[in-house]
């Protein structure tokens, strides 16, 4: 830190508790209060240097009075700026440095210590010393600058603050290579050309190391935000990148936000302790407010702010209960770039009392509906179909595809939790669009998930939670444990068991159109040389047709018929019942009500039950023969099918 030495004579200034008394031989005729500190001093070397206690004595001598106190405990700097102004008064050596030239000028401005009193006198002194020293210096414009926040109103006045900002704007917008600065002090020693440490601080042409476009973060971190907020704002008109800004305002948030800390990496823990030490942690309505204030420096543009910031952020500021507009804004400027988030960034915990869900799920609600809303300004569109029916791929469908796999992710990471309620799981889940899932495995999985940790669903219920899947594109594999998964709804089990033969299907035919001949022009030709095989498989293509024709018609006749069966057995229990009422009303009245259950249940009755059990008989031999051309050889359906005629046979 650059010095200047003032004065010539010996330091005759003796402190004793609050008492600050000059032994020069003389006794004090006059004392001068600053705070509780007390100054016994001279007034002539006072007298002639300083307009302001010159004018305070002349007033005293004017009205006769015997008590020569004057007070000056509006002095800006307070005693310790007073104590080095009456050194300057009598002539004492003192150093004025960049820690107390800010702190030295605003109290010659209030003494009035002008040329008009004495030449050379404190006001230019310090104006010199500022301005051919400190301010031609990166470290010492940050130290000076950093000591205006005692005497903010007078240094901006004298136009201080506006000259550091100045300087520290405009060397961090350069390379510091280029002048040689010793930027690398901060973070350890230079070294020479020649490999060799540089000697108390001499300069030989070294250049600092590893030099990058944030070796000023840490330096800058230090000033108070009123003052941080002038040098953004100073850095941004002149022309600094945007990422460069925002890096520093991540570094500065994560030094005053203890938040921000606690998902810091294994490297990190020394320079947050070393953080920790420098500065003391603020309360929380201190970093309500530096929150808010920095959500408002940073840049509202996609990509330049991380995400990991931004969720940092928001989980501070749900934290600290910041102001709904902070909130919306945080969770506006994720929604911008949701597609570069990762899964362990939307795991925000909900602090809510009036909610009892482990994460908060209404947030991530918010961050995909603006997400949403952003991208259909952007032009975002549903993609259009081939001629084969299948979408066309589009390099705009790349954010919002990534999108819905991370939201799939999500659900099942929240879908264990027993207070996630249902409206709110599948209002998540359907708010993605169905083109922005080329396949459906990972919806299942959360879906599956859910059922699991839900199992006191209704029937109804865990239709409509199905109904935003689409079975269609489900993989061979999850369609596999779909077909096997009695926590899902029998209606969905049907649609997969009849999709993945379908699927199996539409591979067979690929296998055989891939096999035929590629040349169109020449089939006639080739066709009469082929042979019995060879011609069997070129036919391949319309019999995988007709079949797949037939599994369809049979797979729509088989649901008819589980319809149909599912009416009889309802009708049936009504019967029963019915019977049974008939029956406590009085046998003499119904003698017949003893036979009436063996005339709807049992086989063995020669009029009813024969055309009961001929029915079901029939259903059973329908429902077989369907399943047996489609199920494919795995035996599930008929297992099901087998089930529920046990349930008609029990009833």
């Amino acid at each position: 830190m650059a010095c200047q030495k003032l004065g010539s004579r010996a330091d005759v200034f003796r402190k004793q508790g609050q008492e600050w008394y000059c032994t020069s031989g003389l006794p004090s005729d006059i004392t001068v209060v600053v705070g509780e500190q007390s100054f016994h001093l001279h007034k002539f070397p006072l007298l002639s240097k300083s307009g302001l206690l010159e004018r305070r004595i002349r007033e005293k001598i004017d009205k006769g009075e015997d008590s020569w106190v004057i007070d000056l405990s509006d002095i800006p700097g307070g005693s310790k700026a007073f104590e080095l102004a009456a050194k300057f008064c009598y002539g004492v050596k003192f150093e004025m440095t960049a820690a107390n030239v800010v702190h030295l000028r605003c109290a010659a401005d209030y003494l009035e210590m002008t040329e008009e009193m004495s030449e050379g006198n404190l006001i230019a002194q310090t104006e010199n010393f500022l301005t051919q020293t400190v301010l031609r210096s990166w470290k010492d414009s940050v130290k000076a600058l950093q000591t205006c926040d005692d005497v903010l109103d007078i240094a901006e006045r004298l136009q201080i603050v506006k000259r550091c900002v100045d300087s520290v704007a405009t060397r961090s917008c350069s390379d510091p290579d280029l002048f040689g600065w010793p930027v690398a002090q901060y973070g350890g020693p230079m070294q020479s050309p020649g490999g060799s440490l540089l000697w108390n601080g001499i300069s030989t042409g070294a250049r600092p190391r590893n030099s990058s476009p944030d070796w000023w973060y840490d330096d800058v971190s230090c000033l108070s935000l009123p003052l941080y907020k002038k040098l953004i704002s100073a850095m941004e008109y002149r022309g600094i990148s945007q990422e460069i800004i925002v890096g520093s305002l991540n570094h500065y948030a994560k030094r005053r936000l203890p938040g921000l800390n606690r998902r810091k990496s294994i490297s990190d823990v020394s320079n947050s302790l070393s953080m920790t030490a420098l500065t003391s942690i603020p309360s929380e309505d201190d970093q309500k407010y530096l929150l808010e204030e920095i959500d408002r420096l940073l840049p509202f543009q996609r990509g330049v702010t991380s995400c990991k910031l931004l969720f940092g952020l928001l989980r501070t500021a749900i934290f600290l209960k910041a102001s709904p507009s902070c909130l919306s804004n945080l969770e506006r400027r994720i929604g911008m770039q949701l597609d570069k988030a990762s899964l362990e960034d939307l795991l925000i915990p909900n602090i809510s009392e009036s909610v009892e869900t482990l994460y908060d799920v209404d947030c991530v609600q918010r961050i995909v509906d603006h997400f949403l809303a952003m991208d259909q300004e952007a032009g975002g569109a549903s993609p259009g179909l081939g001629e084969d029916g299948q979408i066309l791929a589009s390099p705009s469908l790349v954010p919002i595809t990534m999108v819905a796999k991370l939201i799939d992710g999500y659900l099942a990471e929240v879908a264990p939790d027993e207070n996630l309620k249902l409206p709110k799981f599948r209002s998540l889940a359907a708010a993605i669009p169905d083109y922005a899932r080329p396949i459906d495995d990972g919806l299942y999985r959360a879906i599956d998930i859910y059922l699991k940790a839900h199992p006191y669903l209704s029937e109804s219920d865990k239709e409509e939670l199905c109904r935003v899947m689409d079975c269609q594109k489900l993989s061979l594999e999850a369609c596999t444990h779909a077909a096997q998964n009695d926590r899902l709804p029998l209606r969905v089990i049907v649609q997969v068991l009849f999709f993945e033969q379908l699927q199996l299907r539409n591979s067979i035919a690929e296998c055989l159109m891939i096999s035929e001949p590629l040349d169109g022009g020449g089939v006639s030709r080739q066709l009469a040389g082929l042979s019995i095989d060879e011609h069997h498989r070129t036919a391949g293509w319309p019999l995988a047709t007709r079949e797949n024709q037939t599994l369809r018609e049979g797979m729509d006749t088989m649901k008819q018929r589980v319809a149909e069966l599912e009416k009889e057995c309802t009708a049936m229990r009504q019967d029963i019942e019915r019977l049974g009422r008939s029956r406590s009303a009085g046998k003499s009245r119904f003698p017949f009500a003893l036979t009436a259950k063996p005339q709807v249940c049992s086989t063995k009755d020669k009029d009813a039950a024969p055309e009961t059990s001929k029915t079901a008989e029939t259903a059973s031999r329908d429902k077989a023969a369907v399943v047996k051309g489609g199920a494919g050889g795995d035996g599930t359906p008929k297992v099901k099918l087998r089930k529920h005629k046990m349930n008609l046979s029990a009833c």
